[in-house]
């Protein structure tokens, strides 16, 4: 969440920044609560106080009489403190509902607009979109063909959004983690394999809702613990309340871990196949910095991505993301899109965000510098490196063959243990 000093101060300019960003925050309210707090908790302070001075000074009254009248003055001071203590707790949760829902201040540079077609290309990748000399096949249409995924099955045990993957696209599974994990291993993260469920005050912190009829999240009943939707909930969360000294910092870390979204509100053709659905897995980028370190770690976090989908020989754009599409905790957010032949359109594959310190706010993770008083809020900062079902559905329609066939991308075929398949 944004720092309330910073809202109280900047009181117009949040104002903007949630009308930038579709958000609905009452800014005005928070800044007349914090006023009401700040003087409250003043008045607790005084009324403290005083009723200290009257307590001590009961023992140099000269009479019975006078030390019962101190008490009493005493006892009435205390009531007075514990009913503004009350009023002010009252209005600091109050606050703090509000401040939860604004969003994070938005880069400078990041486009203005309501939603993503507002995105604005930066780059492409290696690869242009292939000219086919024969009708490409969707990847449902190519997983039927090559007995790929089965659909229809998992909506029979599990239901609609749900799949089994059969055969080669078991290996290609496989064959992309296993080639995210050395990729990235080699730039220095540490690899990690997370709990799929996360507590819900840390599902809250990095920024989800758990609960509530528009939620996301998959939530065990009666327990307090969640389905996690993506591993950077787990990732974030692996320094909730601690504080790390600074030289630890940047931590680079990489999860596997399966995702998993009630996709509430999601139709049309993005629903087909296995491009939005219910469960997938993915392997997720996360690190803490400082934040002098942050901006530099969103660019190779991206590259990170970008290397990964060159080398799968994808097709893909970089788009700078619009303020209306950013979420909640991301200051700035590039997302890559891979042309997806059967589709005829660009689908987002990867997307890395800065969330500088809205997240660790939130989760009141800290770092110290050696020598220095106080602490500081750490950056956070999350990347998709393959998100397996899209990547797949990537590799699938671009590496389709006239034939029917799909040629295994080079860099997967060590795990995949063939060249072609079908």
């Amino acid at each position: 969440m944004l720092d309330r000093k910073l809202i109280v101060e900047n009181a117009e300019l949040v104002e903007q920044n949630c009308r930038n960003r579709n958000a609905k925050a009452d800014v005005r309210r928070l800044v007349e609560l914090e006023t009401r707090r700040r003087e409250l908790l003043n008045a607790v302070q005084d009324l403290n106080r005083r009723a200290n001075d009257v307590a001590k000074s009961i023992g140099q009254a000269k009479s019975p009489e006078e030390r019962e009248a101190r008490k009493e003055e005493g006892r009435l001071l205390r009531q007075q403190k514990d009913a503004a203590q009350a009023e002010h707790d009252r209005l600091e949760a109050e606050i703090h509902a509000i401040q939860i829902t604004i969003p994070n201040m938005s880069h400078p540079d990041a486009p203005v607009g309501t939603d993503d077609q507002a995105n604005r290309e930066v780059r492409r990748g290696k690869f242009e979109p292939r000219k086919f000399d024969f009708t490409p096949l969707d990847h449902v249409q190519l997983g039927e063909k090559l007995d790929l995924l089965d659909l229809e099955g998992g909506a029979r045990t599990t239901g609609h959004g749900f799949y089994f993957l059969r055969n080669e696209a078991v290996l290609l599974e496989l064959a992309f983690q296993r080639y995210a994990l050395e990729l990235l291993i080699a730039e220095g993260f540490t690899p990690t394999i997370t709990p799929d469920l996360a507590r819900d005050e840390i599902i809250e912190g990095i920024g989800f809702n758990p609960r509530g009829p528009e939620t996301q999240i998959y939530s065990v009943e009666n327990s307090g613990l969640s389905l996690v939707a993506t591993a950077e909930i787990t990732l974030g969360g692996l320094y909730a309340g601690q504080t790390l000294d600074a030289e630890q910092l940047p931590i680079k870390l990489c999860g596997v871990s399966h995702c998993y979204r009630t996709e509430a509100g999601a139709h049309g053709r993005a629903t087909r196949g296995i491009y939005r659905v219910h469960q997938f897995t993915k392997i997720e980028m996360f690190a803490f910095t400082r934040p002098d370190q942050s901006e530099a770690m969103l660019d190779q976090i991206c590259q990170l991505e970008c290397r990964l989908f060159d080398g799968l020989e994808v097709p893909y754009r970089v788009v700078d993301t619009a303020t209306g599409d950013l979420g909640g905790p991301a200051y700035r957010k590039f997302d890559l899109e891979a042309w997806m032949p059967g589709r005829g359109e660009w689908g987002e594959i990867t997307s890395t965000s800065n969330c500088t310190d809205y997240q660790a706010r939130r989760l009141n993770a800290r770092y110290k510098v050696k020598g220095e008083k106080g602490t500081h809020f750490v950056h956070t900062l999350n990347g998709t490196a393959i998100a397996v079902s899209r990547a797949m559905i990537a590799v699938l329609e671009n590496h389709q063959q006239a034939d029917g066939s799909v040629l295994v991308p080079e860099v997967l075929r060590p795990w995949v243990g063939k060249e072609r398949i079908g």
